[in-house]
């Protein structure tokens, strides 16, 4: 019964909410260096959606926001201007997972959306003109200070400006303005307190694209928490993101080399001096059940100059593969599951099935490293059964499509760790709960 026990996200949490008595694990404190990681559609969540959505419904809302990310991602690789979060809602409507972070002297909690293509943490301030999530209050906090035109600082963010004395920056994006000053406060994540960390702190956004809540860059670039907590972290951590179905929606993150997974296989990180923040690995090809499917070297090759490549990202909720790759891993799919089958589509998703199927695993092969995915990776399920589909699709052909992205639903009940001074990414099977 496939069906009954893959319950889409929104089904779920309507579920979820009546069973909230059973769950209070939203008030368990953060502790070491590990911090609770909620999916947005989680109980503990603000940000969770207010009204009930069909199946459909929900997986197509999904899958836009996908867009407007691949879009995002894309104007990274195209070396189009960085577009912070602050600037626009629709890069990430609304976060597939958050954490908490404490601000300021006494400190104020806020949740981020945990984002490891942006550097740079972004935060709605009081008297944000146009923000509309919980706020942090500078005027409280006896740590804060603004960083001044002068500091080294005020080039490390996109499209600097110096009106008055203090660093501020304005950026558009879609139908959207975004002001920020550019500030610096401690921030607390589980029990480490980073002084002076520099962030942006919105002052106003006009448009549709404010984004709801804050964001933590934990990418690789000057701005980033692995670069401002160097000393502390060794630019090393580690995510594991748990299951749409898991009950209480909590995963983990873990900052620093201590705890890190002893037991697991590594690729090596690619260095694109273009967009340095991205997590660039090498796809040597793809395996469907034992075949290792045709695909051209091109459509998986690492390419500095143009973008190309494959990155491990976040804040992507479905697999893309660029078309060759995607076409040549779905028809075999379609093959083991049987040709004579069936296939319907929903939204982007073209390989579904109305009857009950037995997926083969995909394996994503990089240099050094296999990646099995299992049943629960590769398939999404409607609540009642009816529909299964393969959660993968090709890039959208309105981007720059020469990004491979492995997405968090591929991730999820793994642990991903970044290891940044050795270069290297590695990925192990854990239950993430």
């Amino acid at each position: 019964m496939k069906g009954t026990l893959s319950l889409s996200p929104l089904l779920l949490f309507l579920l979820l909410s009546l069973v909230q008595g059973l769950n209070p694990k939203c008030d368990t404190q953060d502790h070491g260096s590990t911090l609770q990681i909620f999916h947005v559609f989680s109980p503990c969540s603000p940000f969770r959606p207010s009204k009930a959505l069909s199946w459909a419904e929900s997986v197509l809302q999904l899958q836009a926001k996908d867009q407007a990310r691949l879009q995002f991602l894309a104007s990274l690789v195209a070396r189009r201007s960085i577009v912070p979060i602050a600037s626009g809602r629709q890069i990430i409507q609304s976060p597939t997972y958050i954490v908490r972070a404490k601000i300021g002297t006494p400190p104020q909690t806020l949740l981020l959306a945990m984002d490891t293509s942006n550097d740079a943490a972004w935060i709605p301030c009081t008297a944000c003109d146009g923000c509309t999530s919980t706020l942090f209050a500078p005027e409280k906090s006896t740590s804060f200070k603004n960083v001044t035109c002068g500091s080294p600082l005020c080039n490390q963010v996109p499209n600097p400006s110096c009106g008055t004395s203090a660093c501020t920056f304005n950026v558009t994006y879609g139908g959207s303005t975004v002001s920020a000053n550019v500030v610096q406060d401690t921030l607390t994540l589980a029990t480490d307190p980073v002084p002076g960390y520099t962030f942006g702190c919105v002052a106003k956004t006009t448009g549709t694209s404010a984004p709801p809540q804050g964001l933590l860059g934990l990418g690789r670039g000057p701005l980033s928490l692995l670069s401002q907590t160097q000393n502390l972290y060794q630019s090393t951590f580690s995510y594991c993101l748990p299951s749409f179905k898991s009950l209480n929606f909590s995963g983990s993150l873990r900052l620093g080399p201590v705890a890190q997974p002893k037991r697991i296989k590594f690729t090596p990180l690619l260095k694109n001096p273009r967009r340095s923040s991205l997590y660039y690995v090498n796809l040597v090809t793809i395996r469907v059940g034992r075949k290792v499917v045709d695909i051209p070297p091109a459509a998986l090759a690492f390419n500095p100059t143009t973008g190309a490549g494959t990155i491990f990202d976040s804040g992507t909720v479905f697999s893309r593969l660029v078309t060759p790759a995607y076409v040549a891993v779905r028809d075999e799919f379609r093959r083991r599951v049987g040709s004579n089958l069936t296939v319907t589509s929903l939204g982007g998703f073209d390989t579904c099935y109305t009857v009950p199927i037995v997926a083969p695993t995909i394996t994503f092969m990089f240099s050094g490293m296999n990646v099995t995915l299992p049943e629960d990776n590769i398939l999404i399920h409607s609540s009642a059964g009816a529909t299964t589909c393969l959660a993968m699709a090709a890039a959208p052909d309105n981007v720059n499509s020469v990004l491979n992205v492995i997405a968090n639903m591929q991730q999820q009940n793994h642990r991903v760790l970044f290891d940044v001074p050795n270069s290297r990414l590695g990925v192990a099977r854990e239950l993430c709960t």
